[in-house]
């Protein structure tokens, strides 16, 4: 499929987006209760070589719920698979669901930092709401400062993305 295939789609609106979103809600979640894991079985590990100590906190968990390196962690997993997800494909497992996709308005996909740039100003999906503000343009916050769009595939192009 080529990229001149996905120019001129329509672009998505609000109810369609928080459905893939919901979607991918999910899966983050299930991806932070991993990564907890691994965070925690870590510090457990460093607790016990002696490499760290609980200083004033009672347990594991105190410890790393007092530290912003585990929250920056937990933050990279969740920009991290936003961003692997739209510049490789350009659908999550939620957009892929609702049969959406994000891309440049020539149909390419997203750079890095765009990638970046759309993920840290989508407010936790909040700023899908900017598409009320502005109708007429159907583009999310995150949409308008990436430089990008969020197109509805039809049935056909959504199998064939899958089948790549």
């Amino acid at each position: 499929m080529t990229v001149a295939a996905f120019v001129g789609l329509p672009r998505a609106g609000v109810m369609r987006r928080l459905a893939a979103w919901l979607y991918d809600f999910l899966v983050v979640v299930a991806l932070l209760m991993v990564a907890g894991f691994i965070g925690y079985g870590l510090v457990q590990l460093a607790l016990a070589l002696g490499w760290l100590g609980l200083g004033e906190h009672a347990d594991a968990a105190a410890l790393l719920g007092a530290s912003p390196l585990y929250s920056l962690y937990l933050g990279a997993i969740i920009i991290g698979f936003y961003c692997w997800f739209w510049r490789t494909s350009g659908q999550t497992i939620g957009m892929r669901a609702w049969r959406l996709r994000v891309q440049n308005t020539d149909g390419s996909r997203l750079s890095v930092s765009q990638a970046l740039v759309r993920a840290v100003t989508a407010l936790l999906g909040l700023g899908n709401f900017w598409i009320w503000l502005n109708p007429g343009t159907k583009l999310a916050l995150q949409d308008k400062l990436a430089g990008c769009e969020m197109v509805v595939l039809s049935k056909e192009q959504n199998r064939q993305l899958l089948e790549r």
